[in-house]
């Protein structure tokens, strides 16, 4: 095959994992007493892999929430964030898992997860989900 035609490289996917990759049992919470205060994490290195491309997604994840008596340790997040750099998930999808996983772990009074993704197809990507935002 001729690896400068522009054809070279079509239909090569690259291998990923699926989401049992994803380590939530990586996180780890503190006990807080601590008085009302509102507490807001980014992370600037998120990266996950396209399940339609095999590409990898890469962009900024927010964790902002209001604890009532726990923390997240914060080495225990990089690293659950990193277990999602070999899988294979959906941009929207990476927002659902990570608020589905930190919210039973954290029970916080409040709890807003985004990610924004590097533009993609001239398309740039932002989800959200709020807790306040949810139906009971």
């Amino acid at each position: 095959m001729d690896r400068s035609s522009i054809d070279y490289a079509e239909g090569r996917v690259f291998s990923f994992d699926d989401e049992s990759a994803i380590r939530p049992d990586f996180l780890q919470t503190i006990d807080y007493s601590g008085p009302r205060q509102r507490i807001s994490y980014q992370m600037n290195e998120f990266a996950a892999v396209c399940p339609f491309s095999g590409l990898p997604d890469t962009g900024i994840v927010w964790v902002d929430y209001i604890p009532q008596n726990k923390l997240v340790e914060l080495k225990s997040l990089k690293y659950y964030f990193i277990s999602f750099r070999n899988v294979g998930i959906y941009q929207e999808d990476v927002t659902s898992r990570i608020f589905n996983d930190l919210y039973p772990l954290l029970e916080p009074e409040e709890l807003l997860i985004k990610t924004r993704y590097s533009t993609r197809g001239g398309i740039d990507t932002t989800c959200t989900i709020n807790s306040n935002e949810q139906k009971s």
